[in-house]
């Protein structure tokens, strides 16, 4: 999924650059396989946000470490460098990071937008109907409906974060990241990646209990009256999205493409199956829980374990391959309906690839949603096929929608 032809016309010396100003500015150039690949992850978070939703158990966290959120944060990242990097280049890096923080309030606001637009669903839900389930409750709301005050203050401060809505204010904190490191990297590329490392080491909050240095682990409070951290510690989730920012920057040279290289991706892809849920769950590997609770401190999700770090990059280099230089197998060619149906297929996840903030607040919104109707009329094969469709079809019309806002039509001529 890398950039490899905007890499290559960069033409980066190997290795890390001593400094940036041994690298060229980074061309803006959409890569396709960027949107299409963020626009599968679009699809895959909500299945896994829909309340037992059975399609959940075949998407690809059921079968390594990682999941659709790296490959979102990834995919951030180098979208950050492309979006962002531009004006650092241009302009400096007051300019830069004045756009930077720009889009940082705009998520922040998003995420406050979500947030109460969903509480506000599961409210009415049980004001308006007669039902056993509580469905605040099925977000762990209770503390907030019953005093608001001292919450509505966490909330605003991001020191209360319920764990459905956490993906949004960890974003915000890499983003707010990416002055520092663009200013470090004006010095010396490496201690870019030194801070980088550095950084995700003090967010392993086990690995530093077993050495004895667990009061310097770096997490964030997600809830005033416990002490629950985010979800997702932004300090450990950095290395990926730094990963994919350095990518796309030309600061690290994309793999080559060969054999030996895919092998060893494909090993270390087969290989994880034996230690996930599929195994458990299928395999019935029964002394498999056991082994992977001593071993949290290395697959972790909240402080992004090294594992799920092994486990992404292998299929991030495989989906790569997979798409072809520059996509190009993204463009499917040929005539007939399959091949006619692959390409609207293509354009539809690339599309959605494209407005993924958009989408996935929608998705948000949608999967509780999907979950109070799964109540309703029961959980079958054929509820479970109609209700992921139509929602996937909902979440492709947003953000064609939301495209056809941001292209604002009405400033256009009027032809004809």
């Amino acid at each position: 999924m890398a950039n490899a032809s905007t890499a290559d016309m960069m033409s980066p010396p190997r290795g890390i650059p001593t400094t940036t100003q041994k690298t060229l500015p980074v061309a803006r150039v959409r890569d396709p396989r960027l949107d299409f690949y963020r626009g599968l992850a679009m699809y895959i978070i909500f299945l896994a946000h829909v309340p037992s939703n059975w399609w959940a158990l075949w998407i690809p966290a059921r079968f390594g470490f990682s999941d659709a959120t790296e490959m979102f944060v990834f995919c951030s990242g180098m979208a950050s460098a492309i979006a962002f990097g531009g004006s650092y280049d241009r302009r400096g890096w007051v300019i830069g990071t004045a756009r930077v923080t720009y889009r940082v309030w705009q998520i922040y606001w998003a995420h406050l937008a979500v947030f109460f637009i969903a509480a506000t669903l599961l409210a009415s839900i049980d004001h308006f109907g007669d039902f056993e389930k509580v469905y605040i409750g099925s977000l762990n709301l209770w503390k907030f409906f019953a005093d608001p005050g001292p919450q509505l203050i966490g909330l605003f401060t991001l020191t209360y974060v319920p764990n459905f809505f956490d993906i949004l204010p960890m974003y915000m904190v890499l983003l707010l990241m990416m002055p520092v490191m663009m200013a470090l990297s004006r010095v010396n590329l490496w201690l870019v990646a030194g801070a980088v490392v550095l950084i995700w080491f003090f967010a392993q909050g086990r690995l530093l209990d077993g050495i004895g240095l667990g009061h310097l682990h770096l997490e964030l409070p997600a809830e005033p009256w416990s002490n629950r951290s985010w979800f997702f510690n932004p300090f450990g989730w950095q290395l990926v999205f730094f990963t994919g920012f350095a990518l796309m920057r030309g600061w690290l040279r994309a793999p080559p493409v060969n054999r030996q290289l895919i092998i060893a991706a494909l090993i270390i892809v087969i290989s994880f199956i034996f230690f996930s849920h599929f195994a458990i769950r299928i395999l019935q590997f029964d002394w498999l829980p056991g082994l992977r609770r001593e071993n949290l401190a290395w697959i972790a999700k909240t402080d992004f374990g090294i594992l799920r770090y092994v486990h992404f990059l292998a299929l991030a280099y495989l989906g790569w391959v997979a798409a072809g230089e520059g996509g190009k197998r993204l463009l499917i060619k040929g005539e007939g309906f399959a091949a006619d149906a692959g390409r609207l297929l293509v354009r539809l996840i690339t599309k959605v690839g494209q407005q993924s903030l958009a989408v996935f607040l929608t998705s948000l919104v949608l999967a509780l949603f999907s979950g109070f109707i799964l109540d309703i009329i029961g959980r079958s094969n054929l509820v479970f096929l109609a209700l992921n469709f139509t929602a996937f079809a909902v979440l492709t019309a947003t953000a064609y929608l939301v495209g056809w806002y941001k292209s604002q039509p009405w400033k256009k001529s009027a032809t004809g």
